[in-house]
């Protein structure tokens, strides 16, 4: 494993076609895992995200799932593909064609994406971030928390993930979404020497349907209406 002395790490969890601010997360760090290891919460942004409908009421493009049981983790989580759940996402954006800018470029990068089967919840929602951060030219290596065989300290409250990945990396900076800025106790942290930081991603308007702005949707939204440079820029507004 490559250990840099000022490694930035971002840890979350394998989100399907997430918000700007996921991507402003990984643009910001020095490398990026996709955490699939806690038990999986059904109706989660892991399996859907949302899209607007033409009269600018949002709705949910999702991903069909097998039955689960109560305790099951992210990376068990299997994917149904009895279900045609791709054409289905297909067909519900089908009215961004009439209004949105960059709705064929986005729709060949869907095609790209869902080329492949996938039985798998993390590898599609991996391939799906690898895909997009490619289009957006966001170069931040993207690993699978599950796949990487790192022995870590024993971890004794939730919040202790991070820090005891981050040890085992020498990374010297972590940074975690503001909205679980409470959940974390930053003197394990700096006890450790680690920087604890915090993201608040500020959401720039855009036109959408022309009707009233609903922020925090999908980044597929977001590409129907916007090209790369603007979406660049976006990702940049963000406070630490």
């Amino acid at each position: 494993m490559d250990k840099d002395l000022n490694k930035c790490l971002g840890i979350m969890q394998p989100y399907f076609m997430p918000y700007l601010g996921y991507f402003s997360l990984i643009q910001m760090c020095d490398e990026f895992i996709l955490f699939d290891t806690p038990q999986f919460m059904r109706h989660s942004w892991i399996e859907r995200n949302r899209i607007l409908k033409l009269n600018g009421e949002p709705s949910y493009i999702k991903v069909s799932l097998n039955k689960l049981s109560q305790r099951d983790s992210i990376n068990s989580v299997t994917i149904n593909n009895d279900i045609n759940w791709k054409e289905k996402i297909y067909g519900q954006l089908t009215h961004y064609k009439k209004k949105a800018p960059f709705y064929s470029e986005v729709i060949c990068l869907l095609d790209k994406i869902f080329e492949q089967t996938y039985t798998s919840i993390t590898k599609l929602n991996y391939q799906a971030l690898i895909s997009i951060c490619d289009y957006l030219e966001i170069k931040t290596p993207i690993k699978i928390w599950s796949e990487m065989n790192i022995e870590i300290g024993t971890v004794h409250e939730p919040d202790e993930w991070a820090l005891q990945i981050c040890k085992a990396y020498n990374a010297t900076t972590y940074i975690n979404p503001i909205g679980g800025k409470s959940f974390f106790d930053d003197n394990k942290y700096k006890d450790s020497n680690i920087e604890l930081k915090f993201l608040e991603f500020i959401p720039i308007e855009y036109n959408q349907f022309g009707n009233e702005f609903v922020s925090f949707l999908s980044i597929v939204d977001v590409m129907m209406f916007c090209s790369v440079e603007e979406i660049k820029e976006m990702i940049t507004s963000v406070k630490l």
